[in-house]
């Protein structure tokens, strides 16, 4: 309706009441004040409300791209730790397979060790064995020896009927000991 009257009025232009006219129609007192209020309530909204309120839409935006930033910062630190982690986790897994190792090659020279120790420890006692059963040979043939001595006498007295010297029967049992060894 405003837009209406308004053209019909500027079509009327040419008559010389047109402000006359046009306030008459709209009431021109009005819609200047009204006009002036609106600007002066804009200018007071600007100063207090608009820019407190863009100063707050400004820090928000600030505190949203700050955690925007610190957000990627921690993706970029996990995903450090992460492959850090798994770096760790292979030299520990390297590490685990190194000490395996080394305890099987440790293993490995412990038994040659033992087997070789046991075989220093075979060879030794058959020496010693060995050894033994020289002694205890010797050791019977001397006794076989005396007997055989002690049996050459008895029969020699026998034979001869009558004892021989002490000197006699000495010499008589070396000969016999000889003839004897060199029998064996």
């Amino acid at each position: 309706m405003f837009l209406d009257t308004f053209v019909l009025l500027a079509a009327n232009a040419a008559d010389a009441g047109f402000l006359a006219k046009l306030n008459g129609d709209l009431n021109l007192g009005d819609i200047i004040v009204t006009v002036l209020l609106f600007l002066i309530l804009m200018v007071l909204l600007k100063k207090y409300a608009w820019g407190p309120l863009m100063g707050v839409m400004d820090e928000r935006a600030q505190m949203v791209a700050n955690e925007i930033d610190q957000a990627e910062k921690s993706r970029i630190e996990s995903k450090e730790l992460l492959e850090e982690q798994r770096n760790l986790l292979k030299e520990a897994r390297n590490d685990a397979q190194a000490i395996v190792e080394n305890a099987r090659e440790q293993g490995e020279t412990q038994r040659e060790d033992i087997i070789k120790a046991a075989r220093t420890e075979v060879a030794r006692f058959k020496e010693s064995a060995t050894l033994e059963i020289a002694s205890e040979r010797e050791k019977a043939v001397q006794a076989v020896r005396e007997e055989f001595v002690s049996l050459s006498v008895l029969a020699a007295s026998k034979v001869l009927g009558k004892e021989i010297s002490e000197e006699d029967n000495r010499a008589l049992i070396e000969e016999t000991i000889a003839k004897a060894g060199d029998g064996q």
